[in-house]
């Protein structure tokens, strides 16, 4: 591992105070939790804090300390995304000043900024910290991931990664350079939720929808990049495969443009429902009770994978190395950048999970 540094390394007591700084988006929330498993496994005692963007504390919850278990002690969410639209708001210069009286209550020894980006450096500035502070975060770009390298004025340790780098995987360097450690790998398998966690959401059974009927496939067929779907055509000849098996297609959707796909790819496959908006916290529990999620490079896919559900990645125009399932056999990848898989491929990986 090598590393871009102003100041070395320096050793921390037992129970340092840590920062973690990761405040968006969905998948990336989801590829950074592994290294709070990271960090307790080696420093049980640390205080392990989190600024994530508000939107996305649902993720970060089920990683919370309690009842004796030991993971995130302090959740901070941030509006960053709220407030920049209402910038001339007195109530949002009110919630900003909340925001940064929580975050300095705790004094920082080490604070580990994994996104790379300006907004996300200014909270690492606006935090308390300790006389010794290391302020780790990425000294370049990764391919096909947004950074800004002003951040890097904001740190004194930028941690040099790999151009072709997993968003786990480069995390953990980030993690790694910060407190001295030598880098962990592939070799130790990454955690994301607890298992009484996936538990309970296996015993919650499937519920919120009226319609939903068991057993039931999910179709992310959405997306932020438009090059990043995989055809209309292609979903339907997958839907009506697997509705001839006996699975009901279902096709959420984020937005009502996406709404209106969902219908069109709906109407064309028996028994196939479009269901009515969900929020993050209702996606564990519909994911859960799913027999199979086929999805493209979005987050919420990204959701079925860290839960260990049998997930099929479907990979258009996004490199399958920056993100793909890589710590389960539940899940399939497919496709690569400008290489989308074909009808035939996804339908192999799909039956390969199903029971």
């Amino acid at each position: 591992m090598s590393a871009v540094s102003s100041t070395s390394a320096v050793n921390h007591s037992a129970n340092p105070k840590i920062l973690l700084v990761k405040l968006s988006s969905l998948g990336d929330v989801l590829h950074n939790l592994p290294i709070v498993w990271d960090l307790r496994a080696r420093l049980p005692h640390a205080q392990i804090d989190w600024v994530v963007e508000e939107g996305y504390v649902h993720l970060l919850e089920p990683l919370l300390s309690r009842d004796g278990f030991r993971g995130i002690d302090r959740i901070i969410p941030v509006g960053l995304r709220r407030w920049k639209k209402n910038l001339l708001k007195a109530s949002t210069w009110q919630q900003f000043f909340r925001f940064k009286k929580e975050l300095q209550e705790v004094s920082y020894d080490v604070i580990i900024e994994t996104q790379g980006l300006l907004k996300s450096a200014i909270v690492c500035s606006l935090a308390s910290k300790s006389a010794n502070v290391v302020i780790a975060g990425l000294a370049n770009a990764t391919e096909f991931s947004g950074y800004e390298p002003i951040a890097r004025y904001f740190y004194n340790q930028s941690v040099q990664v790999p151009t072709q780098c997993h968003a786990v995987d480069r995390s953990r360097w980030v993690m790694c350079s910060a407190l001295d450690w030598p880098l962990v790998d592939r070799a130790s398998a990454p955690k994301f939720y607890p298992q009484t966690c996936v538990d309970s959401l296996n015993a919650s059974g499937l519920s919120i929808f009226e319609k939903l009927k068991s057993p039931y496939v999910l179709c992310f067929h959405s997306t932020a990049r438009e090059a990043k779907r995989w055809s209309n055509k292609n979903w339907v000849m997958l839907g009506k495969e697997l509705s001839s098996k006996g699975y009901q297609i279902v096709l959420p959707w984020g937005s009502a443009a996406e709404r209106d796909v969902s219908v069109q790819i709906a109407d064309q496959i028996p028994g196939a429902i479009v269901p009515p908006a969900f929020s993050i916290e209702n996606a564990f529990t519909v994911i859960a009770g799913a027999a199979l999620t086929v999805g493209v490079d979005t987050g919420l896919t990204h959701l079925a994978a860290v839960l260990g559900k049998p997930t099929v990645e479907i990979y258009c125009d996004s490199p399958r190395w920056k993100t793909e399932g890589y710590w389960s056999e539940n899940i399939r990848n497919v496709g690569d950048i400008q290489a989308p898989p074909s009808v035939a491929e996804v339908i192999k990986a799909s039956m390969n999970l199903l029971p």
